[in-house]
């Protein structure tokens, strides 16, 4: 949902949403709003903040400490991952739409389903390419974590057109394969 309470971090978004409408309408230019899940791929900065792909596998291939927070700390938070490259694709037809009535300028745009995983899964496919690496856990909730974020892009597949393209292993490889050339990429990209 994006009505409130959503956490600061999400009024923050809702609030820049409403700003960027208004300041188009003010203006007199289009606005599009996409509403990516987890954006993935090689190179993202490695952040458990953002990032949630990229800071897991980086961390589980050096080997630094991971943990499971809240759910019962079993890792079983899921998200989805979008790969940038697809995002472009849709990108490339707002731009060119011309005239765009308001209620498809915003939609959801993720991997969806099929791109979801949950942090337990990501475990097993991290131990599954670079050994085993024990997880902590820590079973307090905190508030507003989210135990399932997977977007639905039904609206934005019927708009425009779009469906992602690139599958959640060929976006994990992309990452280990990037993690391996790039082994100092935590402390580069999300210094601790």
């Amino acid at each position: 949902s994006t009505q409130a309470p959503v956490s600061l971090y999400g009024a923050t978004k809702i609030a820049s949403e409403a700003l960027a409408v208004e300041y188009g309408a003010t203006f007199d230019f289009p606005v599009f709003i996409n509403r990516c899940g987890v954006m993935a791929g090689a190179g993202q900065f490695g952040r458990p903040d953002q990032g949630i792909f990229a800071f897991w596998i980086n961390s589980h291939l050096n080997k630094r400490p991971l943990k499971y927070i809240g759910f019962d700390g079993m890792g079983h938070q899921v998200r989805d991952c979008l790969h940038p490259r697809d995002l472009i694709d849709l990108l490339g037809k707002q731009f060119s739409a011309g005239e765009v009535p308001p209620e498809h300028r915003i939609v959801n745009v993720s991997g969806g389903a099929t791109s979801a995983m949950s942090l337990r899964q990501l475990t097993a496919w991290c131990d599954e390419q670079f050994g085993t690496h024990a997880v902590a856990t820590e079973a307090t909730p905190r508030p507003f974590d989210i135990p399932w974020m997977v977007l639905d892009s039904t609206k934005a597949e019927t708009v425009w057109n779009w469906t992602p393209t690139t599958p959640v292993l060929h976006i994990l490889e992309e990452i280990a394969d990037h993690a391996r050339q790039h082994p100092d990429w935590l402390d580069r990209s999300a210094p601790f």
